[in-house]
């Protein structure tokens, strides 16, 4: 009889996660950490599920045996190569027949493995709960300011000195302004987001600060899962500064690639009526001589200093100069050590 286990965050440290869902299913969402190996592909799972709903359960597992058994050896090996000696955990859509014929061709073949519960949905559900009621793991700190004054890069250095991050926009494929899909194609679901979001958070340290960058509800076009904007609204707050100097210079650095230009004027294009037309005028023709310090200056002061934060209701808890990062770094852990709170051990 083939084993069966709940699903548990602490399976994806200890078992080889194996999705036996069609590629297609796979790439929307999927288990962290797992590999697939479909049972069925995209094209035989419709033939199959046609098959069941015209002529019942008995034709459509024949037919799926037909399609599936010559599989099987290469299937096994592919499975016993990657999870190299480790125990299995093997999950389809529901925790229905394909995960159930995998996890007993392993058992079958002296494997230990065991079929997942619930599969996918079961997950799915977890995710979703996890961020309706998000509660999250360690007090959050969130870092809000003007664009251009370096919030994500002085986040990814934070990071790479070994503090506890939330890198949104990273996850989200999209720096979450107007031309914040440069150079980044956004193709993952939302599904997909809210299962690295969660994976990101499960791994951090409880014992510290998470340090994220504040954001509207959407980035591009992905959501902020459940309750979690309404968390980070409640959460520490430090306003991050910089002059218009440092942060034209800085915007140039991120976007003045030539490869930009176009997509440049696309999303130019889309924000016309904000600027006006006499300004969208002025700041297409920095744009069209590819003049970028008056570009990036004219954006700082007609676009985004006028639209973002402007109906700001809240008080930061502490400001922060991000001229020099390294400067900004002490002020930071200047002010999380006065309430405290440990950034790293």
């Amino acid at each position: 009889m083939t084993r069966t286990i709940s699903f548990h965050e602490s399976l994806l440290d200890t078992h080889l996660v194996v999705d036996a869902r069609t590629p297609l299913e796979f790439e929307e969402d999927h288990i962290p950490g797992a590999i697939n190996v479909p049972l069925l592909t995209d094209e035989e799972r419709v033939e199959i599920g046609t098959l069941y709903k015209q002529t019942g359960p008995l034709e459509a597992r024949r037919r799926g045996l037909e399609l599936t058994a010559h599989r099987f050896p290469a299937m096994v090996e592919k499975i016993a190569a990657a999870a190299a000696g480790r125990p299995i955990l093997v999950y389809c859509w529901r925790g229905g027949l394909r995960s159930k014929t995998i996890t007993a061709i392993l058992d079958l073949t002296g494997f230990d493995a065991v079929q997942l519960v619930g599969g996918y949905k079961a997950f799915r559900a977890m995710v979703t709960e996890y961020f309706e009621s998000f509660h999250p793991p360690a007090p959050l700190v969130v870092l809000h300011g003007m664009t251009g004054v370096g919030k994500t890069t002085f986040l990814l250095q934070l990071a790479e000195a070994g503090h506890s991050v939330i890198d949104l926009e990273g996850l989200a494929c999209h720096r979450g302004s107007a031309f914040g899909s440069l150079g980044l194609s956004q193709n993952l679901s939302q599904k997909r987001f809210e299962t690295l979001l969660w994976d990101a958070f499960r791994k951090l340290p409880t014992d510290r600060p998470i340090l994220l960058e504040g954001e509207s509800k959407r980035i591009g076009r992905i959501n902020l899962p459940g309750n979690l904007y309404d968390v980070m609204r409640e959460s520490v707050k430090v306003w991050c500064n910089a002059s218009v100097e440092t942060r034209v210079e800085r915007l140039i650095g991120e976007y003045g690639l030539p490869e930009y230009r176009q997509g440049m004027s696309e999303a130019l294009e889309r924000i016309r009526k904000k600027l006006g037309g006499e300004k969208f005028e002025e700041i297409s023709g920095y744009l069209e001589r590819w003049e970028l310090d008056p570009f990036m200056e004219g954006l700082i002061r007609n676009y985004y200093d006028k639209l973002y934060y402007k109906t700001r209701e809240w008080t930061e808890d502490a400001i922060v100069s991000l001229e020099d990062f390294t400067a900004g770094r002490r002020e930071l852990e200047e002010f999380l050590d006065a309430r405290q709170w440990r950034l790293v051990n």
